[in-house]
């Protein structure tokens, strides 16, 4: 007899919710009620409680009736359970047989081509009446502590495919974005959308799927969203997390507590030519980031004051008041006592002490939100942090070894997500060109949010030509050299694609078709409606 196929099967309505009781009783059995701020409290992803509850459902030996079954309510987005719930551990022949004993009375045929509504209602409800007997008496705590073979290894070796689901197309046919196949040359993502365009709820589908297929493999994918709106770190949102299974201990608020490593290199054993090459970029980064006016002496005066600071440290990453004391002391005595723009830049980052001294966290190997709605967009402070920090996930990137690979695809490590990232591509952004061309081959990737397509031709960096996956969404404005350099298009195709986006609704989504750009036949592109998700 066939093994029951677990491909495509569709959550329940409010899944993740009704398991939220269930996470948080086991969690707080785990953890201890008062734990060091050095490390964060252990917390299971929803695969594992999902699993757990499965398990505990299909334990149950109760006659399962149909009418109970059939009163599931699945996912109004289509929602899926990702194919590592059931591939985990090589478990799926172990649940097929499971299904199959508890089901035998029912004379279900697994193998009907339209079963797959009723195999999702059925897999949600063995999830729901095992959690529900979990937080009943003290069968959590019988459950777990069963002994019983335990696995070598909890995690599957094999690469995870990358396949995100995003949404449908215009058929109602699923769409999906593939990230990490080896035919695919690079994972770049961007989105281009006016406010309210349905730009968050993307960036939240695209972060669901990459941690919920890859967080219980050995090759999860960590993510860093620069989250300029507060969406994502606001209080009243805390549901979202899970849904990227992390909780509000991967928030950092740069205005309550400084963020959690230092941004500067270290130059530890390595050649002063380095420190140089450093000290002209890092002076360059400080003037661009206050859009200020600043002569050339005194761009020359910072960059001497950052190698004198690194001199003070033997090489050691310095601090701000390090560059400000050096900078004063190169100054003209009469315009010591003085600010200028320079020292007015040092003197708030300084005040704000927005970054510790020495590196407390590890940003590639964790999942972290910045919550940077507390300083203006547009604001030196805003543009310091974002800088630094995808200057500091540089310097992580190149420690790195390469990407693992297999036959089918290579592994992806780590994802940056800036929103509202044109305030941070109207100057020469180093850093950010750098991490793009770095990470292709450590497993690293980014994605760009902007409010318009424009942003992204940058006339320091061409942002379209290095992106995988451009997405345009509604648009406030349209630039039709634009169009035609993202898509290849002129004539009819580029008025056809035109009025596409021109038509495009809150949560719609315009996507190059690569086959019939390809070929020269058929539409250029693909219109996607993106699954609701926050």
């Amino acid at each position: 007899m066939a093994t029951i196929s677990f491909n495509g099967i569709r959550q329940a309505e409010g899944l993740y919710e009704n398991l939220q009781a269930i996470k948080q009783r086991i969690e707080n059995r785990l953890n201890l009620e008062v734990h060091s701020p050095q490390y964060k409290p252990c917390t299971l992803s929803n695969h594992k409680i999902m699993r757990l509850c499965f398990l505990a459902g299909l334990a149950q030996k109760e006659p399962r009736r149909m009418e109970a079954i059939e009163a599931i309510t699945l996912s109004k987005s289509n929602q899926k359970i990702f194919d590592t719930f059931f591939t985990w551990n090589d478990l799926s022949t172990f649940y097929s047989a499971l299904l199959k004993l508890r089901y035998q009375p029912l004379n279900i045929d697994w193998e009907k081509e339209n079963i797959l509504v009723l195999k999702s209602k059925i897999i949600a409800y063995e999830i729901f009446q095992g959690a529900q007997w979990l937080l009943q008496e003290n069968h959590l705590e019988e459950f777990l502590l069963q002994k019983g073979y335990l696995p070598q290894s909890n995690k599957s070796t094999k690469i995870p495919s990358l396949n995100l689901h995003i949404g449908v197309y215009e058929d109602n046919i699923d769409a999906y974005l593939n990230l990490n196949s080896k035919e695919i040359p690079n994972t770049q993502i961007l989105i281009a959308g006016t406010t309210g365009s349905g730009k968050s709820n993307l960036i939240a589908v695209l972060l669901q799927q990459l941690r919920g297929i890859s967080v219980d493999t050995a090759y999860p994918v960590n993510f860093l969203l620069l989250d300029y709106k507060g969406e994502f770190s606001d209080p009243s949102n805390e549901q979202w997390l899970s849904y990227f299974e992390v909780d509000r201990s991967c928030i950092l608020d740069p205005i309550q507590q400084p963020l959690p490593f230092s941004p500067f290199r270290s130059f530890i054993g390595k050649s002063q030519n380095e420190i140089n090459l450093y000290s002209t970029e890092l002076a360059n980064a400080l003037c661009a980031i206050d859009n200020t006016r600043i002569s050339a002496n005194m761009s020359n005066r910072l960059s001497e004051a950052i190698i004198h600071a690194y001199k003070s440290t033997q090489n050691a990453p310095i601090h701000f008041e390090h560059i400000l004391k050096h900078y004063t002391a190169l100054q003209p005595e009469k315009e010591k006592e003085k600010d200028d723009s320079i020292k007015s830049v040092l003197k708030q980052l300084i005040r704000s002490n927005l970054f510790a001294t020495e590196d407390q966290a590890d940003l590639i190997r964790n999942s972290y939100i910045i919550k940077m709605d507390g300083f203006p967009k547009e604001g030196t402070l805003a543009k310091a942090i974002v800088y630094f920090i995808i200057s500091k996930l540089n310097t992580i990137y190149e420690q790195l070894p390469k990407q693992a690979a297999d036959e089918e695809n290579v592994e992806i490590r780590h994802f940056t997500i800036i929103d509202e990232a044109h305030y941070m591509l109207d100057f020469d952004n180093r850093p950010l060109r750098e991490l793009i061309a770095v990470g292709r081959n450590k497993g690293l990737s980014i994605i760009l949010a902007t409010q318009n397509m424009d942003s992204f031709k940058s006339e320091y960096f061409d942002f379209y030509a290095n992106a995988q996956y451009p997405l345009i969404m509604k648009q406030q404005s349209m630039n039709d050299s634009i169009i035609k350099d993202i898509f290849g298009v002129s004539g009819r195709d580029f008025l056809e694609i035109k009025e596409a986006i021109a038509s495009l609704q809150k949560g719609e989504l315009i996507i190059k078709n690569p086959a019939a750009i390809a070929l020269g036949l058929g539409r250029k592109y693909k219109k996607i409606k993106v699954r609701h998700l926050i």
